[in-house]
């Protein structure tokens, strides 16, 4: 590769230089990533095995919220529930203070 001789170049041809070496970069580690994971996928299935096998099959999957069944009810609204995870509903803060107990407000 022949050097460059960045002394003559100008303000923009200067960030138009670094602008291409960035994007060079970019390029080259998505391309070794690549080259990476193909050798990953090669190996599991050398083996006999799937990727999903190895990684729990969850890829690309996040985890969806609410998966906590519910432990408590608001009496007045059976619709509200609340899984006694994070901060406490206003409805079970005004049952509490109403005089209703915990285990009142229990599914």
């Amino acid at each position: 590769m022949a050097a460059i001789d960045i002394t003559n170049l100008n303000h923009n041809q200067l960030n138009d230089l670094i602008s291409k070496a960035r994007l060079r970069q970019q390029e080259m580690k998505k391309e070794k990533v690549a080259k990476l994971r193909e050798k990953i996928h090669a190996l599991i299935k050398a083996e006999g095995y799937s990727f999903d096998e190895i990684f729990g099959g969850t890829r690309g999957k996040r985890r969806s919220g609410g998966g906590v069944p519910p432990k408590y009810r608001n009496p007045t609204n059976p619709e509200q529930t609340w899984s006694g995870r994070g901060k406490r509903p206003r409805w079970f803060n005004d049952a509490l203070k109403a005089g209703r107990k915990e285990k009142d407000l229990l599914v």
